[in-house]
């Protein structure tokens, strides 16, 4: 499959320029090889009553996957999924070009060379956003991981892992944690942890929340099908098309599996027929926030909603 243009899913106005970069990802059958995993991924998974922490109800939680997190200085994104470390703070997952700088996030989305905005960086918790209007702050936080960042003070050159390692943590205000739900609106789960990829036709569930929606609660849930996994990216992305393709505002937004495991978060959206989203390969993420982050015990928490395909 060939992708002839390809940008970042910023949330950008719709005045943003879409720069075309000659971009290509090669699908094969079957699902991805690449198991980046030292031992079981269930390691690195808690369920929410053995997290450490109280949950919010679902029904009550303003602080969730999907919500919009705004990263000062920056973009608007989508949020993905929860998690905790060993010492008792709670993260939202975001991309990490949603902290990047600058309209050549748009032309190279390699994030060993990308500007980024610093860790520390504030970021808030939105609902009901609307193109420029921010909508009502629900909850704060600060940058403290970006994969970007990490992958530049660290020297990496591998050419998968710069392409495609699109991942950042924001790390919940203390005051805040009981607004937090770690279960996907709408859907539920995670209930655990892609490690095996997906294959052609399987399909996957996500929940965007972009500005550019204009508030329309019923888009949000999102369907999918895989086009197999490229296996020349070493298991790093999954290419989905999907009737609802995300548009800016989307990037960093959770997507389930047929199963309901975590399979990743929105980087990239390819402008063709159909249009193809770029999703980042939760496991390999993880995987390198766990050995560069800093953040000991770093695990993803499971929802306390049960996965329901069936919606």
């Amino acid at each position: 499959m060939q992708r002839s243009t390809l940008y970042r899913a910023l949330a950008v106005t719709v005045t943003a320029v879409v720069v075309a970069t000659g971009a290509h990802l090669i699908a094969g059958c079957g699902a991805a090889s690449s198991q980046p995993w030292a031992g079981s991924a269930d390691q690195f998974a808690l369920a929410a009553d053995k997290s450490g922490h109280r949950w919010a109800s679902a029904a009550s939680a303003t602080i969730t996957p999907g919500v919009q997190a705004n990263t000062q200085g920056a973009r608007p994104c989508t949020a993905n999924y929860t998690f905790v470390d060993n010492v008792g703070n709670v993260y939202l997952g975001q991309a990490a070009h949603c902290a990047g700088t600058g309209i050549g996030d748009l032309q190279d989305p390699n994030g060993c060379t990308a500007d980024s905005l610093p860790l520390g960086t504030a970021v808030t918790f939105n609902r009901g956003g609307l193109l420029m209007l921010p909508g009502d702050v629900v909850g704060t936080g600060q940058l403290v991981y970006s994969s970007w960042l990490a992958m530049q003070r660290d020297g990496e050159q591998d050419h998968n892992t710069c392409a495609y390692n699109d991942f950042a943590l924001v790390k919940i205000a203390a005051e805040d944690l009981d607004k937090v739900n770690p279960s996907v609106p709408y859907w539920g789960g995670p209930v655990g942890i892609n490690t095996t990829g997906t294959g052609i036709g399987d399909h996957v569930y996500g929940y965007g929340n972009p500005s550019l929606q204009f508030g329309i609660a019923e888009l949000s849930p999102r369907t999918g099908q895989s086009n197999a996994d490229g296996l020349a990216t070493a298991g790093w992305t999954h290419a989905v098309t999907a009737p609802i393709p995300g548009i800016p505002g989307d990037s960093g937004s959770a997507f389930l599996d047929r199963n309901g495991y975590a399979l990743g978060t929105l980087s990239t959206v390819g402008i063709s027929l159909p249009i193809v989203n770029n999703i980042g390969d939760l496991s390999h993420e993880l995987s390198y926030a766990r050995a560069h982050s800093g953040i000991s015990g770093l695990s993803l928490v499971l929802g306390t909603e049960p996965f329901n395909p069936n919606r």
